[in-house]
């Protein structure tokens, strides 16, 4: 459920019936009482209040105005149309649209047709692997080779089939600035936001280059054109973890500033209108917190399997290695650590900082709010802060993927104690195949010099 802008209104109204915020502002009357004072600063406040209440978050002009989490992310989202993953476009001012019949998705149709020929070609490559090899490393080489190209034919699910709701979920953006301007009285800012998207961006193609040249190097038998398949694939799961850290740290820039927002104002005038206002606006921002893991919970939990996979494939062919080899280490152990570390990162960065977002979403206003001293306050401004801190324990700050599971450190722990699990099992049968190898005159040979 998306809040509707005649609900925010509905809202911002419990303010009108304390004459605090009208819909037209006589500007002649500087006498008119606000709060049964005739403090200056007030009266100001409360005129701009009335000026911002004209303001509509449904008109598109007025949310690409005040849309600045858009405009620092942009490139981040043309990178992902450039791959063909996510074909969403802006074609309407303050809002972000999916059709089946855009020039974005014809392009991303044509681009996948292409590469799924590359993918093909190379993936027939790696399983001949199977079939002209014995050795036990060759056939751990082959699944992991495998397992990457599987992200590529997964695209048409976990990206075109919920670009509608990531379009949905990215013009949500812009209706909640237009309503954070609106009830603060100042623009939501994200300093720093879009010189660290170039930097992303750059580092999750030179990345993938590193990673897939890095493998070609250490792992036998992987030659340097099969990379031509995996290129847009690693720079897509990079890309992927990039988004998710870019949107958290929306959500924790929007929290940290509503919330500094809201002392400010408690200082200046401590109103059961104002409190109102905020608690509705806190409401919004809890909702754009849940609708980011309801629009990407396919894409992120196909990803989060992904990375399980590799990361026990991985670890377990390294063991395997060092169970049949020794703590020697050779160019295909570090190459297996290389994919362990590197799928193991970026499952920490989408566990991590969804943990640090939903830290900061209800922290700073529930101090504010507990911080109020009652006694000095009305009776309709306690009440609101009752029911501000009621909203905020019925709503509790996750991140959940449809339900699926909730993001945060738990997860990261949870996964852990699971490949671990895997492993152990996996283990148990690498040793029984060693010891049903071992010749039986050996084991009659143990047995004596134990009797001995």
């Amino acid at each position: 459920m998306v809040i509707k802008e005649s609900e925010f209104d509905d809202s911002l109204g419990y303010a009108l019936l304390r004459r605090e915020m009208g819909a037209v502002w006589d500007t002649s009357k500087d006498e008119r009482m606000v709060n049964g004072t005739m403090d200056p600063e007030l009266i100001q406040r409360a005129k701009e209040r009335a000026i911002r209440a004209q303001l509509n978050s449904a008109d598109g002009d007025t949310c690409e105005t005040h849309d600045q989490f858009y405009r620092d992310h942009k490139l981040l989202l043309v990178l992902f149309r450039g791959l063909a993953v996510m074909p969403i476009t802006r074609s309407v001012p303050g809002r972000i649209t999916f059709s089946w019949r855009s020039a974005a998705s014809i392009y991303a149709f044509c681009f996948y047709i292409v590469s799924t020929v590359i993918v093909l070609i190379v993936g027939y490559e790696r399983i001949k692997v199977f079939q002209t090899t014995t050795k036990f490393d060759e056939y751990i080489y082959g699944i992991l080779f495998v397992i990457f190209l599987v992200p590529h034919f997964w695209i048409p699910f976990v990206g075109w089939g919920v670009a509608k709701q990531v379009a949905i979920y990215k013009t949500m953006w812009g209706a909640f600035q237009v309503r954070y301007y609106r009830v603060t009285g100042t623009s939501l800012q994200f300093p720093h936001l879009k010189l660290l998207i170039v930097f992303l961006s750059i580092g999750c193609l030179v990345c993938a280059i590193v990673f897939l040249l890095s493998l070609s190097f250490l792992l036998e038998g992987f030659a340097l054109w099969h990379t031509s398949a995996y290129y847009h694939i690693i720079t897509m799961l990079n890309m992927n973890s990039a988004l998710w850290y870019i949107n958290s740290r929306g959500i924790r820039v929007a929290s940290s500033s509503l919330s500094r927002c809201f002392r400010q104002d408690v200082a200046i005038e401590c109103t059961a209108a104002m409190i109102s206002r905020y608690r509705f606006l806190w409401l919004n921002l809890s909702e754009l917190l849940q609708a980011l893991g309801n629009a990407y919970a396919r894409t992120y939990s196909t990803y989060c399997l992904f990375m399980f996979v590799n990361i026990t494939v991985a670890i377990y062919g390294a063991l395997s290695e060092i169970i049949d080899h020794g703590f020697g280490f050779s160019f295909k152990e570090i190459g297996l650590i290389v994919d362990t570390v590197y799928c193991s990162t970026l499952l920490f960065i989408f566990c991590d900082c969804s943990h640090n977002a939903t830290l900061q979403v209800a922290q700073g206003v529930q101090d504010t709010l507990l911080s109020i001293n009652l006694l000095k306050v009305d009776q309709p401004t306690q009440k609101e802060i009752d029911l501000f801190i009621q909203a905020i324990e019925m709503n509790p700050a996750i991140v959940s993927l449809k339900g699926y599971a909730e993001v945060n450190r738990e997860l990261l722990t949870s996964s852990i104690a699971t490949i671990a699990i895997y492993l152990i099992v996996l283990l148990q049968f690498k040793l029984s195949l060693i010891s049903q190898q071992i010749p039986a005159e050996i084991i009659e040979n143990v047995k004596l010099l134990q009797k001995q």
